[in-house]
């Protein structure tokens, strides 16, 4: 498959992405990740590994539609948890009645 990272096209096939990170050591770190094979990769450290790029010359989006596309599964950053206004017991029976809630 032909796809362009950091306006440079490459010809990229699921079985050369697995070549190239055969025997790789995945990084561990926040962020964007792809799972090849059994492990779990930061999306710039496959990038820089199959590009042959430095990692601030291509964002990790372009690498994830990269191996989305050649079918590998790709895993975005973590939702962080909505905060949530924790009630006293009066202020939750108040808010099941129907009555305005107090701050």
């Amino acid at each position: 498959m032909r796809c362009v990272i950091a306006r440079f096209p490459f010809d990229l096939t699921r079985s050369g992405v697995l070549e190239s990170m055969k025997g790789i050591k995945p990084e561990q770190g926040p962020g964007e990740s792809v799972i090849i094979g059994r492990r779990t990769y930061p999306v710039k450290q496959v990038g820089q590994v199959v590009t042959g790029q430095d990692r601030r010359d291509f964002s990790a989006g372009e690498v994830v539609r990269a191996m989305a596309r050649l079918g590998f599964t790709c895993r975005g950053l973590p939702q962080a948890p909505s905060a949530t206004r924790v009630l006293n017991p009066l202020q939750h029976a108040s808010a099941m009645l129907g009555a305005p809630v107090a701050a």
